[in-house]
């Protein structure tokens, strides 16, 4: 069971190679129209009639996202600034969580929601780790099934959490690459091009979900009787 649990730790590095690689080459690609990433973001958050949303600049690569709680699309500087094919999709994909939030899309809600247990748990799982392998503490205190117990339920909270990240994102790169398409952002190669794009970022998801999947199972092979 253990060596599953690496093998997923194998595959989800080359995946996130394989997404690193696609999107250098993506960004190469110059976007037809000459927009940037914030461009392509603003015409996009207007285009669904969202105002309340703003568009900024965070250090890093490979660090989009979009925060529910401020109400901000968060943009790494390559796609912030840049006017390429992974620009736009990345852009657009950030978007389409916005417009999940501004619709009230249901799997966004749930994994808001998850944060916070996710957080604890992470910690809950850090202390009783700790504990085992030191043979103190937590461990001490109520034995190794307990332990394991609470590895087990803290785990959970952190698979569902992935389980439910999943349809949000694919949600998300289908809003991107509809109205990218439907409003004519991009051509038909372009299109061909940010879905590539997208698919791999999506399966870094898939990878981290089999892999809390597989963590889950090894815990419940850990019980004694």
């Amino acid at each position: 069971m253990f060596g599953i649990i690496v093998l997923f730790v194998i595959i989800g590095f080359i995946v996130q190679q394989r997404l690193k690689s696609k999107f250098k080459k993506y960004s190469k690609e110059a976007l037809s129209n000459g927009m940037s990433g914030a461009e392509i973001a603003q015409k996009m958050l207007e285009d669904h009639f969202i105002y309340d949303v703003r568009i900024e600049s965070v250090a890093g690569k490979l660090t989009d996202h979009y925060n529910p709680a401020n109400k901000t699309v968060n943009l790494s500087p390559e796609v912030y600034s840049g006017r390429s094919v992974a620009a736009a999709a990345v852009a657009a994909h950030e978007v389409g969580h916005a417009v999940q939030h501004a619709k009230g899309y249901k799997w966004l809600e749930m994994r808001s929601q998850l944060v916070p247990m996710v957080q604890f748990s992470s910690r809950i799982m850090n202390i009783v780790i700790w504990s085992m392998i030191l043979g103190v503490g937590f461990l001490g205190i109520f034995g190794v099934n307990t332990a394991i117990w609470v590895l087990i339920a803290a785990q959970m909270a952190i698979t569902a959490f992935t389980l439910v990240t999943l349809p949000v994102e694919y949600d998300a790169s289908n809003r991107a690459l509809a109205w990218l398409t439907d409003k004519g952002m991009i051509t038909a190669q372009e299109h061909d091009k940010a879905n590539d794009a997208l698919s791999w970022a999506a399966r870094t998801y898939l990878v981290a979900a089999l892999a809390s999947m597989a963590q889950l199972a090894y815990y419940f092979s850990l019980l004694r009787d």
